[in-house]
């Protein structure tokens, strides 16, 4: 906010001032503020400059029957803001029109977030859900005529990248400097972020993709077996009950799954414990960095653990006829937008996840994170038209509602946790 150096004289007239208007008069030296209707003499308002060689503040001085405020100095700087009890706010544009100036105090005015809090958060939702929707159905698109799963998962990561150090570069975010204490301490959750989406990646390129969401639907499974034998914490009979119809839909749903392959059924086992011990690492990677910056670092090192296999697994191949066969089928533009979109689209659903959790609470999030594999897996089955036996399909809602209750059982424990500590304090 920009410094007013001139002081500036006021004079208040002795009868009310009602509705005012500021107009600019003939001399650029005072403004004069206006009653609406029927305007005398003395029912003005005069803002003048003092002379350059007054520096200090005046007392009140009266003069006749009209109190008078001399030497009024007003400084405005970045960390304060004065609010006037006469206007809420004053201007005056170039041509010289009339502005109507409102009485009392000055107000800060409402974003659309303020007055419409569950309009945004819905909104957040929404875009969380699409963005996802559209990954996971332009994804497998992709592997219908480009079947490399390591190659383009690092190209879902270098996207990533490149939009992280496109907002560094113009300070949105300003990017958080990183030591090499830190940088020990991101390397294993980077590492097994990095395998968790190039074993996903390569599930989604074996089997459909509904069958792969319902293989990952075992992920609470991992972590909660982790939590229990690795890290020590006793995990309550009600969080393994709640787990036992998600053990049981999986296991119906890939007896019968038409798309039934060990590679997909494989990849996302191990992505789902490559995602456990993320978890596990990230609890220990809790640093005062911000989450977009800590989401950041962990891909630009994802990306370096992702290249070396992509390359000894499938570069030679890609060498060979990978690329020369995509572009023949779907000519060169098409082939690299796609690759661009999916990797926009990875990158903007997993932020808009964590902006999301920023504006609800974990059961909140909980129960939409559920809802986003049901409309991935519906869309799915609707866009590629996927065949599903019956027992498949009870075996995918079995899964998912098992699932559903976990995260409710989850994250109310975790909001009485939180409530207790609060209620310590």
């Amino acid at each position: 906010m920009a410094s007013v150096g001139n002081p500036v004289g006021l004079s208040v007239p002795g009868s009310r001032v009602s509705s005012l208007y500021l107009s600019s008069r003939g001399s650029s030296n005072f403004l004069t503020f206006k009653n609406r209707s029927v305007l005398t003499q003395a029912s003005r308002l005069v803002f003048a400059p003092l002379p350059e060689s007054y520096s200090g503040r005046s007392p009140v001085e009266p003069s006749g029957k009209v109190p008078r405020l001399s030497y009024l100095n007003l400084s405005l700087t970045r960390q304060r803001s004065i609010k006037f009890p006469v206007v809420s706010a004053a201007a005056a544009d170039a041509d010289g029109h009339e502005i109507e100036v409102l009485s009392g105090l000055a107000k800060t005015p409402e974003s659309l977030a303020d007055k419409f809090p569950v309009l945004v958060t819905g909104f957040f939702f929404l875009l969380w859900y699409f963005f996802n929707v559209i990954f996971n159905i332009l994804n497998k698109k992709v592997y219908n005529y480009f079947p490399y799963p390591y190659f383009v998962s690092t190209v879902h990561l270098f996207v990533g990248v490149v939009y992280c150090l496109v907002c560094w570069i113009i300070g949105l975010p300003k990017r958080a400097p990183i030591d090499k204490d830190l940088l020990v301490v991101l390397t294993p959750v980077a590492f097994c972020h990095a395998l968790g989406h190039v074993m996903s990646n390569v599930s989604f390129a074996a089997v459909a993709v509904s069958f792969a969401h319902t293989i990952k639907a075992l992920e609470p499974f991992f972590n909660a077996s982790a939590s229990q034998f690795i890290l020590g914490h006793q995990i309550p009979l009600s969080i393994w009950l709640s787990l036992a119809p998600v053990v049981i839909g999986v296991s119906m749903a890939s007896l019968t799954e038409l798309s039934f392959n060990w590679t997909g059924f494989i990849g996302a086992m191990i992505s789902n414990i490559a995602f456990t011990y993320r978890s596990i690492y990230s609890k220990k990677a809790m640093t005062g960095m911000d989450s977009t910056n800590v989401y950041a670092y962990t891909s630009i090192i994802a990306l370096l653990v992702c290249i070396p296999p992509a390359i000894l697994i499938e570069g030679p191949q890609l060498i060979q006829y990978g690329f020369k066969n995509a572009i023949a089928k779907v000519g060169l533009f098409k082939f690299l937008s796609d690759l661009f979109w999916i990797g926009m689209f990875y990158h903007l659903y997993n932020q808009l996840a964590t902006n999301t959790l920023e504006r609800v609470s974990p059961l909140t999030h909980a129960v939409g994170n559920v809802l986003k594999r049901v409309f991935v897996i519906g869309f799915s089955i609707v866009v590629f038209g996927n065949r599903i036996s019956t027992q498949t399909g009870i075996g995918t809602f079995i899964a998912i509602a098992g699932v559903a209750v976990y995260s409710l059982i989850k994250a109310n424990m975790e909001e009485q946790k939180r409530k207790a500590a609060a209620a310590t304090l």
